[in-house]
């Protein structure tokens, strides 16, 4: 089959590789219908984060279960099922708790020796534990597939950093980061009830986004000049909730800056510097809690899931460009060089 893999900075290749096989009784192959590229990939594709050469990549996918091993019993051949960016048992202690990605038998797609998320198929560990099932008919609404994969990862990620900074009907709330993630950030306040949603970013097209996802102000100014602009739109206190969905020392120090005294940050943006931008003595005074990590997308699927098949939320428009698999490569590029928002990859 056709699959992406990664040689080097900026050398993404699709090539061809061993078809998956079920390997152990618990696995499932899957059939790839909708796949994307991630932010977070571009951390490997700039090469900021390890990976071997010929390693694969891409961790965001749905489609068809093909084989089934003698011993799942919750999926069949023919279902149309997501994946979320991790697998898990789903029987261990921290997966009963919903902590899915701390499972110890669970692993990352793309990792050595695993199949990655942007190939033609993916062999699934633990398929009962991982893959969540989608009902049948969506598979012939292309507008409803797009939606249900950003359940992957990015719509489940902003549910999980909404929860981490505590949004709640009423509150105020700041997004910094106009990424996918982001932008998931402020539909999942605006279902979670927030009252007022500020989204902290410069790219108009985006930040459009943000405003159709329930965003009430946009700040476009960086460092000190928006944490300003967010001061003067909460009377000089800042927002209750923070969701902080870059990763860096300025998006953590802007996100400490604009926490309301008492407030929360929920923070899931792929640390690259974030730790320096962390003061524990202001946040310690100031009452500031920190909260977040790897989204366990796996336990927000469900209930999310629901909101999107009846149009309560629908996560699509953050897909701005879309590929065959042999036009991955050209994705990559176009989501480093920000004419791309996020991919989605048809293979």
């Amino acid at each position: 089959m056709r699959a992406t893999v990664i040689h080097a900075p900026h050398d993404i290749r699709v090539e061809e590789v061993a078809d998956p096989k079920v390997q152990m009784p618990t696995d499932a192959v899957v059939r790839v219908l909708r796949a994307c590229i991630c932010g977070s990939d571009l951390w490997a594709y700039r090469g900021e984060s390890a990976r071997k050469p010929g390693q694969r990549i891409g961790h965001e996918f749905l489609g068809i279960v093909e084989e089934a091993g003698s011993e799942v019993r919750g999926l069949r051949t023919g279902d149309l099922v997501v994946a979320p960016f991790v697998w898990s048992d789903g029987t261990c202690d921290f997966c009963a708790e919903g902590l899915t990605t701390s499972c110890p038998q669970g692993g990352f797609w793309g990792s050595v020796g695993s199949d990655g998320g942007q190939g033609e198929a993916v062999r699934v560990p633990f398929a009962d534990g991982t893959l969540v099932k989608l009902p049948a008919d969506a598979v012939s609404d292309d507008h409803l597939l797009t939606a249900l994969l950003a359940l992957s990862d990015v719509m489940g990620t902003g549910h999980h950093a909404a929860l981490g900074a505590g949004v709640r009907r009423g509150s105020t709330v700041a997004v910094v980061g106009d990424g996918a993630v982001g932008l998931c950030g402020v539909l999942a306040a605006k279902r979670l009830g927030a009252e007022r949603i500020i989204a902290l970013g410069r790219h108009k097209a985006r930040t459009d986004i943000a405003e159709l996802f329930g965003a009430t102000h946009v700040v476009a100014e960086r460092g000190e000049a928006a944490v300003d602009a967010v001061r003067e739109l909460t009377r000089g206190q800042g927002a209750h909730a923070v969701i902080e969905a870059v990763g860096t020392e300025q998006s953590m120090r802007t996100a400490v800056d604009i926490t309301r005294d008492g407030g929360a940050i929920g923070y899931v943006g792929v640390p690259h510097g974030s730790g320096t931008g962390l003061d524990l003595g202001v946040m310690f005074d100031r009452n500031i809690a920190l909260r977040g990590g790897v989204a366990p997308v796996r336990t927000y699927i469900p209930e999310l899931l629901a909101d999107v098949l009846d149009g309560t939320i629908d996560p699509s428009p953050v897909f701005d460009l879309t590929v065959g698999i042999e036009g991955v490569p050209d994705g990559y590029r176009a989501m480093d060089e920000r004419t791309a928002l996020k991919v989605l990859v048809k293979p």
